[in-house]
């Protein structure tokens, strides 16, 4: 079997790899000018020179929607900041300088869960082969999650584990729900069991549904406001509910959008079966719900310094890294949301910006 540097250097030579918007497309890797100068000024503190890592930026790879006969996985929210031909690794780098962000770890809204098994392979090898290609040729700047077929769990977890051991990704972005189904579900151990055994970070961002739709439409994108949130909130507290965190203790859960409403409400989950313990299973879970979520980690993407103070106040400042949600807007200035929020020690500050991010990824010491 050839070797990982082997693989993906044949993989770059063959297809070329690009960045562009929100994808990933064929182009000539070489043009990418990966030795480029940085920009941007170091984030500091105390003092101390701080790597930055962003763990919620979003691409896609259009081979892989093509394979899907759909369109991109994430729309640019506004043509003029990624134009729909996409944007150049060179425009990607100059937004990541100017938010202060060394290092973007890539992920892929899911897709393709009510795709079947023959297809979904294909689909999957594309963009975890187009992923590692990328991020080989960029360590310094990006690294980035594999994607999983969950709806077959066996597949999923052998797609990690080749993720991991192959292609070098830094773990597993998933749905918050797959095809209407809990990740809760006991259907879906074999594919924890393999993240537990790894050690690696499974990253969990919110799924569409037609569930609520009804409900949610009107003004102000309450499908997106709302519903995120939401999603993220239900998965987490049905993994906490149904003993997949006492199943699987190690897991390594990461959240996005500050983990929904959860870390916000959590003690009224410690309430519910003291309440009303006919509506709950003896002994299930095994612990109060709180310290479940103290254990999982959390994006900043949360909208006030007192968000952050009250996020970092409920689990930790060392259960929190960045998350941009690139390329839609939602933060421009993520790493002053992180110096600026009151109540942060030092520590908390180091650990938000980039600390924490890279001892859960692995990412290597940045070199002086």
């Amino acid at each position: 079997m050839p070797s990982r540097r082997h693989f993906l250097k044949d993989v770059a030579g063959a297809t070329g790899l690009a960045f562009v918007g929100c994808g990933l497309v064929d182009a000539v890797v070489q043009t990418a000018q990966p030795g480029r100068a940085r920009k941007h000024a170091p984030v500091m503190v105390k003092g101390r020179r701080i790597r930055t890592v962003d763990v919620h930026a979003h691409c896609a790879v259009p081979k892989a929607n093509e394979l899907l006969a759909r369109g991109p996985a994430v729309a640019p929210p506004n043509p003029g900041l990624l134009g729909i031909e996409g944007q150049s690794l060179a425009d990607r780098l100059a937004d990541m300088d100017a938010k202060g962000i060394d290092v973007s770890v890539l992920s892929i809204n899911p897709n393709w869960y009510d795709a079947p098994r023959d297809l979904v392979t294909q689909v999957i090898t594309v963009q975890n082969e187009t992923l590692a290609a990328f991020c080989a040729a960029h360590a310094d700047r990006f690294a980035a999650f594999a994607s999983v077929a969950l709806q077959f769990p066996d597949l999923a977890a052998e797609q990690l584990e080749q993720g991991v051991k192959k292609f070098g990704l830094r773990g597993a972005a998933i749905g918050g729900s797959v095809a209407g189904q809990e990740l809760s579900d006991p259907k879906f151990h074999p594919f924890w069991a393999k993240a537990e055994a790894l050690g690696v970070v499974v990253f969990i961002h919110p799924q569409a549904t037609a569930d609520l739709t009804p409900r949610l439409r009107g003004n102000g994108l309450l499908t997106n406001v709302i519903w995120n949130p939401l999603e993220t909130t239900i998965a987490l507290s049905h993994l906490i509910f149904e003993g997949t965190l006492d199943e699987f203790p190690k897991l390594k859960i990461c959240a996005a959008h500050g983990g929904g409403f959860l870390p916000s409400y959590m003690n009224r989950s410690d309430h519910g079966c003291v309440t009303f313990p006919a509506q709950c299973k003896p002994g299930v879970p095994k612990l109060h719900p709180t310290e479940y979520v103290k254990r999982m980690y959390y994006d900043s993407l949360v909208f006030t310094p007192e968000a952050l103070r009250h996020l970092a106040a409920e689990v930790g400042g060392g259960q929190i890294v960045i998350g941009t949600d690139y390329p839609y807007p939602w933060v421009t200035e993520p790493v002053e949301h992180v110096l600026k929020t009151p109540g942060l020690s030092d520590a908390d500050r180091e650990a938000i910006l980039g600390g924490t991010a890279a001892k859960l990824l692995g990412l290597a010491a940045a070199k002086a």
